[in-house]
């Protein structure tokens, strides 16, 4: 599920600054990325692919260290599948970069080369070139005439799967961000965080500052939404005013050391109302049935269609609007996606959410939501926080 960001109020920090601030990616060994690259390699030849060609995006500091800005200035990391690697980027950038000996030649450019033109010259040869997905458009349609005869392909599916299973570093660091917010999850469901008479904005700029003080570089996103707003899943929190007696959905989630987290959890301002309590334990068994699901070798479908099942034989199952989950790591959103369709098995290090939800337009609406790690001794959860729906009484 994509989220939508809170807006920035009194001294937390603007959602501007939450959404491009650009962080260095987490310190590794050398021969971690060494490591990584020989496994691209491979792939490459698995997929019959001479070059790779990566820009802005997830790929390029996973495989470098290096986290590109956003700019209109070409940021280029090209790996063929002999020879060395090269990281074409801006001279101005290039103080930015840290050495990776053996891992690529850095080639910084000046303002009158021409950097499409260096692109081109470094993948000469190249039959079927995959791309990244966040290489902007215009980049690759300035290096066309240069590269006649080229086959084109999604990185995607080289680097995709790679990224897709984390090892034992990556895990812990998703371990630490979630242990991150369940600490500020136990604030939300202790009322330490107050919540009746401020409005959404108000709370969601509370749990981005929280965010921040505990650890995490940048907010991702910090949905807070009360009563009848809860019923749409990405609602953006407004001047609304949570009053006594309803629901608070508090989905929030950051990036620290390079790694994301993602929790959602609800609590209830006074007595919880009967028709609330009793979808609220229909959706924490589906929940609980999704996380289960999840083994090593079950196809992500079947993890969806675990939480949907019990919350269909309750006879909510048109309110639950969404898939189940979605995969977590340098990105919030990365595969493996937890959705019907999906048939992947799931194999150790796949890291992913379990979210299901019910949706009651105009009502009310609720979610529970855990990272979950595959791991060879079952479902690891990475959120130990209250599952259950507080009442702040």
């Amino acid at each position: 599920m994509n989220k939508a960001a809170s807006t920035g109020h009194g001294d937390a920090l603007p959602v501007e600054r939450w959404q491009t601030r650009v962080m260095s990616a987490p310190s590794l060994d050398t021969t971690v990325y060494l490591d990584r690259l020989d496994r691209v390699r491979a792939a490459m030849g698995e997929h019959d692919v001479d070059a790779v060609m990566l820009s802005v995006g997830h790929d390029l500091p996973y495989l470098t260290g290096y986290t590109s800005m956003p700019l209109e200035r070409l940021t280029l990391l090209i790996v063929p599948r002999e020879g060395d690697p090269s990281l074409l980027i801006p001279g101005l950038e290039a103080a930015r970069v840290t050495a990776q000996p053996g891992v690529f030649q850095l080639l910084p450019w000046t303002e009158t080369d021409d950097p499409t033109a260096i692109a081109s010259t470094l993948v000469a040869g190249a039959h079927r070139i995959a791309v990244g997905d966040q290489m902007w458009a215009r980049f690759l349609v300035e290096m066309l005439p240069h590269l006649s005869g080229v086959e084109f392909t999604r990185a995607v599916d080289v680097v995709g799967a790679l990224r897709r299973t984390k090892d034992q570093a990556e895990i812990d660091a998703l371990a630490a961000a979630g242990a991150a917010v369940d600490l500020i999850a136990g604030e939300l469901q202790r009322g330490e965080i107050p919540l009746v008479g401020r409005t959404e904005a108000d709370v969601s700029a509370h749990l981005g500052r929280r965010i921040i003080e505990e650890g995490h570089q940048r907010v991702n996103f910090a949905i807070v939404a009360a009563g009848e707003n809860a019923s749409s899943p990405h609602h953006h929190p407004g001047d609304r005013v949570i009053r006594e007696d309803e629901i608070v959905l508090c989905d929030f989630g950051g990036t620290m050391n390079g790694y994301c987290s993602d929790t959602t959890r609800c609590v209830f301002t006074g007595e919880i109302a009967a028709d609330v309590a009793e979808a609220y334990a229909i959706l924490h068994d589906a929940q609980a049935a999704g996380v289960a699901a999840a083994a090593i070798g079950t196809p992500c479908e079947d993890v969806d269609r675990a939480t949907r099942k019990v919350i269909a034989d309750a006879g909510y199952g048109e309110y639950f609007i969404h898939r189940t989950g979605h995969g977590i790591g340098l990105e919030e959103h990365e595969d493996p996606y937890i959705v019907e369709g999906n048939d992947l098995p799931l194999a150790a290090g796949h890291a992913f959410s379990v979210e299901p939800g019910i949706y009651v337009p105009g009502k009310w609406g609720m979610r529970l939501e855990d990272i979950v790690v595959a791991t060879d001794d079952g479902p690891r959860q990475l959120n130990n926080s209250d599952h259950s729906l507080i009442a702040l009484v």
